[in-house]
């Protein structure tokens, strides 16, 4: 098992004495931007603050907009990203996070210690860029983003976490109740004794898209219509994000096959010592089988055992989610405004008016 230390996560500070004075400077293009991205990304511990992410989200859902990547830099060194877009222009000027809507955690890309610096400049930022209202969508709930933002909360979403700081799988299952660990082994026990049960796991770009082609499949059979997550342009997006997690190591997709069929499907974004499950799939016509827990519970001990810090369940406040994680620090859709007009927005999400109003609501449901 891999040594555990999150230390090493946190990267050293420096003297207030041995920094320069901050500027934001604009990147004009992604390709200009990744080298500092990629290494501010790693303390984040978050898949979702990847250049790989907003790169391959711009690409297939910002055409016409207006970019803003800033860096906030203090001699040649970035100490921040902030990945901003102009999503409206009227009647309010509205900046969002670039990788919104498909991404289950966003906000400043930057190292722990840096969050004080990383909100005070994003709020001057949008104020030099004149925006109307900042829409800061999914911040993790537990960095104290509100605060720093002087934001206000519009929106909570749960985002349950299972701490991987056990020693044994053993040891992390007696965490949970009995009865529901005496529940999950029945169900492992009699799905092996009565079928042929084999555990699939894909990393190779090889392989990808046979898995994904098995993964919407059964995605889709579970939950059908166009709200799918991979319904419609998200599908080719979805692709070519695998792809590149493939490529990089970030990608664990698992299928669970039953007689050799594949009957549940869950993907996994592995990056800086945590695992984040994405989404997942089944055939209904094994949901007595409990196919999706057997494979689920599968995934956390093999993260386990991998030395992951995390295994993160992401957005959702189902039901099973909390038989298996410890915490739930949640995800927060905060909103400042820099202008008047701003300010009227978020006043109106109490009374009127409704040219404000109603896409300012509408916005934040998506």
């Amino acid at each position: 098992m891999q040594r555990r230390d999150r230390a090493l996560l946190a990267p050293a500070r420096e003297a207030p004495s041995q920094r320069a004075p901050v500027r934001i400077e604009r990147f004009e293009s992604f390709d200009a931007a990744r080298e500092d991205w990629s290494a501010l990304a790693v303390s984040t511990r978050n898949v979702f603050s990847t250049w790989e992410w907003a790169s391959t989200w711009w690409r297939h859902f910002g055409a016409g907009r207006p970019l803003h990547l800033l860096a906030v830099r203090d001699g040649a060194r970035s100490r921040a990203i902030l990945p901003l877009y102009g999503f409206t222009g009227r009647p309010l000027r509205v900046l969002r996070f670039v990788g919104h809507g498909t991404a289950d955690e966003l906000g400043p890309v930057c190292a722990p210690h840096e969050r004080q610096l990383a909100a005070r400049e994003l709020r001057a930022a949008a104020a030099k860029l004149r925006a109307d209202l900042v829409l800061a969508e999914r911040l993790p709930g537990d960095q104290g983003w509100s605060g720093l933002l002087r934001g206000r909360l519009l929106k909570r979403e749960a985002s349950p976490v299972v701490d991987l700081d056990a020693g044994s799988w053993e040891e992390l299952t007696a965490r949970w109740s009995a009865n529901w660990r005496g529940q999950l082994g029945r169900k492992e026990r009699k799905l092996e004794r009565e079928h042929d049960v084999r555990f699939q796991i894909v990393t190779a770009p090889a392989e990808l898209q046979s898995g994904l082609d098995k993964l919407f499949a059964l995605h889709t059979a579970r939950w059908p219509g166009p709200e799918s997550s991979f319904a419609g342009p998200r599908t080719a997006f979805h692709r070519d994000f695998a792809r590149l997690a493939s490529e990089r190591g970030w990608l664990r997709l698992w299928l669970l096959e039953v007689d050799g069929q594949a009957v549940a499907a869950l993907l996994v974004f592995r990056f800086g010592g945590v695992d984040c499950f994405y989404q997942s799939g089944r055939d209904p016509a094994w949901d007595k089988a409990s196919v999706g827990t057997v494979l689920m519970a599968r995934v956390i001990r093999a993260a386990l055992e991998d030395g992951m810090l995390e295994f993160r369940m992401l957005r959702g406040d189902e039901a099973y989610k909390y038989r298996f994680a410890m915490r739930d620090p949640g995800v927060e859709t905060l909103a400042f405004a820099c202008r008047p007009l701003g300010r009227a927005a978020l006043a109106a999400q109490r009374s009127v008016p409704e040219f404000v109003a109603s896409p300012l609501r509408r916005w934040v449901s998506r």
